[in-house]
């Protein structure tokens, strides 16, 4: 197992790495809209969104992967309403490939975040 971490985005908030690979599988730590400095950007589930996909795309490319190498990802909404909102972000970086997805609503998360979106993809 190798753990991984970036300068690409914001330190985690806790103790975990934001990556680990394993046979070729990368997982990667939830994401939420964090800007590089750690703070959550302002602006709603819309802002918040677009970040978390912005940050993983960013570590997908720091560690050797991009998101047509997407498997499944795992979106823990703060709020089921936010569905449709978060969909139509995510079908524009997701538009020929689409992966496997869980969406869980969840009554609190980091940072008073509306929105964490975990990854597992295959390393390029």
């Amino acid at each position: 197992i190798k753990s991984l971490n970036s300068l690409k985005v914001a330190s985690p908030v806790g103790p975990y790495s934001h990556a680990s690979i394993v046979g070729g599988i990368i997982y990667l730590s939830g994401q939420l809209g964090l800007d590089q400095e750690g703070n959550l950007v302002s602006g709603g589930i819309e802002s918040e969104t677009q970040k978390v996909l912005e940050n993983i795309t960013a570590l997908l490319d720091d560690f050797d992967s991009d998101l047509s190498n997407v498997i499944k990802t795992t979106i823990f909404l703060k709020n089921m309403k936010d569905y449709k909102k978060v969909n139509e972000i995510y079908h524009s970086l997701f538009i020929k490939h689409r992966p496997a997805r869980s969406c869980i609503e969840v009554s609190a998360l980091p940072k008073g975040a509306n929105i964490e979106i975990e990854v597992i993809a295959n390393v390029s």
